[in-house]
């Protein structure tokens, strides 16, 4: 019997460490768009992002953010 619950809590140990891992992952890596975060960026955040990476202009960061904004 003592060998038999020895492998028994191995195993308890070993699912309860991967359940704790997985948690942890997923605690910090969010689903997603950021860690712990519940609000979704805004459509004007994005764009302001966008414009700081220089993936656009500025008359296209202009005319978006005139569009969003109407």
């Amino acid at each position: 019997m003592g060998v038999e619950w020895y492998g028994f809590r191995h195993a308890a140990v070993l699912g309860i460490l991967i359940a704790a891992i997985v948690l942890l992952l997923k605690y910090t890596w969010g689903s997603g768009a950021g860690a712990g975060r519940d609000q979704q960026k805004s459509a004007l955040d994005i764009l302001k992002e966008r414009y700081a990476r220089g993936e656009i202009g500025r008359e296209e960061f202009e005319q978006k953010k005139s569009d969003i904004k109407s």
